[in-house]
């Protein structure tokens, strides 16, 4: 399947406007958009005929949709998201919005946890969505982790920190993963997590996982220099070692050093999904936006999310703020209104000031 880009170069610019014309013309009804109705708006002097030839075109190429068969056409996701990554034209936020969004950060109640429930109540009110506001990582020490799984590509990570605070984090697991490997990884993290952040839990694992990787190469070593084995896909996550004429190795192996070398690759790659659930439950992604189904946490619902993190002095980021709505979103409008909100609270938990410094 080609990606948007590609597909964005083989339209040419007729193509490109009626395309275009289509998508916001969607966005700001609901409606499907009809060659007629593009007739009128079109830069170039165009028929009914040669507007709806182009929509034909742009339907084959799966941007496009009929709902019904003589009605116009409405974009797809792949529309909606080739509009967004390549056509969209976002606008600045108005002074009207910039105000709401700036008095948030004055009520009355003081605290981090009342001014991100300001925070949310004014996104939602502006946008009209639904807001979501991840608040701030908390990096004290970890007394318990546990792992719950949702569904097959869905778990839940509760952290309890020493200091009493608990946090509920909803992330896609490795492929693969089931309740009982769950349970596993979160007894061997809990064994390790006495005092230490999660940032340092996971460094200590990557430590264990480069010490146990060195020594399975050592161990090996042997074998492979002898042609006796050799690696597949090394250093990968699904690499083997595959064993030659194994009749061969009863002269030259020990039996325990196989059965060393299996231990460790078990070790191995145990520690490396670990890790991988550790990443998961830590990361942060950038400015995103998220269409229909690529939006895991609501697809069944065929929402969008516009999502922006925030950051502290160090640029390091603590939280997220977000607008949940329709797939026909005004992207062009919230995504400035997300990232001012995102800049704005992560500029006030660094102890800077308002939105005039933005």
């Amino acid at each position: 399947m080609q990606n948007t880009p590609e597909i964005l170069a083989e339209l040419n610019e007729r193509s490109r406007e009626v395309f275009r014309r289509v998508v916001e013309g969607y966005l700001d009804t609901g409606d499907p958009v009809g060659s007629r109705t593009l007739t009128r708006t079109m830069s170039e002097k165009l028929s009914a005929a040669t507007v709806r030839n182009v929509m034909q075109d742009l339907e084959y190429l799966g941007l496009l949709d009929s709902p019904h068969v003589s009605a116009g056409r409405v974009p797809t996701q792949l529309g909606l998201r080739l509009f967004v990554d390549g056509l969209m034209e976002v606008g600045s936020v108005s002074d009207q919005d910039r105000q709401t969004i700036d008095a948030t950060l004055g009520g009355n109640e003081p605290g981090v946890s009342a001014m991100l429930d300001r925070v949310g109540a004014a996104l939602s009110g502006i946008t009209h969505g639904a807001s979501l506001v991840l608040t701030p990582k908390h990096e004290a020490p970890i007394r318990h982790i546990e792992f719950v799984s949702l569904a097959p590509d869905r778990a839940l990570v509760v952290l309890v920190f020493a200091d009493g605070h608990v946090e509920n984090r909803i992330f896609t697991p490795p492929r693969g993963q089931t309740p009982s490997s769950m349970r596993e990884a979160a007894n061997f993290l809990n064994a390790l997590a006495e005092g230490r952040t999660l940032s340092e839990l996971r460094s200590h694992i990557r430590k264990q996982i480069a010490a146990r990787r060195q020594e399975l190469d050592s161990l090996a070593s042997e074998l492979v220099e002898s042609g006796l084995a050799l690696w597949e896909n090394a250093g990968e996550s699904h690499e083997r070692l595959i064993v030659r004429g194994r009749s061969n190795l009863v002269d030259h192996t020990e039996a325990g050093d196989l059965e060393r070398i299996r231990t460790l690759f078990d070790d191995l790659e145990r520690k490396r999904d670990i890790a991988d659930f550790l990443e998961l439950a830590e990361s942060g992604d950038g400015v995103r936006i998220f269409i229909g189904s690529e939006n895991k946490l609501f697809s069944l619902s065929g929402s969008s999310l516009v999502v922006s993190p925030y950051m502290n002095a160090d640029r390091k980021i603590i939280g997220a703020v977000g607008v949940i709505g329709p797939t026909r979103l005004n992207y062009g409008r919230i995504v400035p209104i997300v990232d001012y909100t995102a800049q704005l609270v992560g500029r006030l938990l660094s102890g800077g000031r308002k939105g005039q410094d933005l």
